[in-house]
């Protein structure tokens, strides 16, 4: 029960991003042709630039847990057995630490702009901790899905679920760039 919810909601979070990736698309679109036919999206860069953010951040969970995460593979594929599982879990406690830190900062960040009503300083005058949700969201998430994988792998000892197998042949290589859009 606890998986499905768990693989469901990093799903969201990447749905979310692909989301706001299209939203900066129409943005811009509509930013550069307005520009053309003298029409103006009001506060058009500010609404592009929160995207990005809450594009950036929401995406982070679903591509740790797809395995698509950028990671210390180029050390840790050098170690086997007992070595490698300590490393495997060094790491997963760094970054277990390292999100937890700067989620906890984004959600405080994020209640402080809602507590003191703090506005966006630009043509729309947005309450800053509408935008700042994709930030701290996205941290949140990410903190979980470090957390289900230390549970997971260093207190349970199993095989992490963000990990490839490595490619059995250059086919193998090659289809995967493909897939990931390299």
């Amino acid at each position: 029960m606890i998986r499905a919810v768990l693989d469901k909601l990093y799903l969201f979070a990447g749905y979310a991003a692909g989301f706001f990736l299209v939203a900066i698309f129409v943005l811009m679109m509509g930013l550069s042709i307005g520009r053309e036919i003298g029409f103006n999206i009001p506060a058009g860069d500010d609404f592009a630039s929160w995207s990005m953010a809450a594009l950036a951040f929401l995406g982070l969970a679903h591509t740790f847990k797809s395995g698509e995460m950028i990671r210390v593979g180029l050390l840790i594929d050098r170690f086997k057995g007992r070595t490698r599982w300590a490393f495997e879990a060094f790491s997963l406690v760094l970054g277990l630490g390292f999100t937890g830190f700067f989620a906890w900062h984004a959600v405080v960040m994020t209640w402080q702009s809602y507590e003191f009503n703090d506005v966006a300083g630009g043509v729309v005058p947005m309450p800053l901790w509408i935008p700042q949700l994709g930030f701290s969201g996205g941290l949140v998430i990410l903190f979980i899905a470090f957390l289900d994988e230390f549970v997971h792998v260093v207190l349970r000892g199993n095989e992490p679920r963000y990990e490839k197998p490595p490619p059995q042949s250059d086919d193998e290589v090659v289809e995967r760039a493909m897939q990931s859009g390299v």
